[in-house]
């Protein structure tokens, strides 16, 4: 299934802002490039989503907390 062009430029916007917050980690996923494009987009939004479910959990537990 092909992404839409809105869906392209948001992970765009997610690349560009990974090698912006965590070069170390967007020069890891560049090394990966005999793969396909897809599959490291695929670990780029897993990496994104994990950041975002931490993020998530400690602000529940510093409301919780508060």
């Amino acid at each position: 299934m092909a992404l839409s062009t809105e869906e392209q430029r948001i992970l765009a916007e997610i690349e560009t802002r990974l090698a912006e917050n965590d070069p170390r980690l967007a020069r890891r996923l560049t090394a990966l490039g005999d793969a396909p494009r897809r599959r490291v987009r695929l670990i780029a939004a897993v990496v994104i989503a994990a950041v975002g479910v931490v993020t998530a959990l400690v602000s529940a537990i510093l409301t919780a907390f508060s």
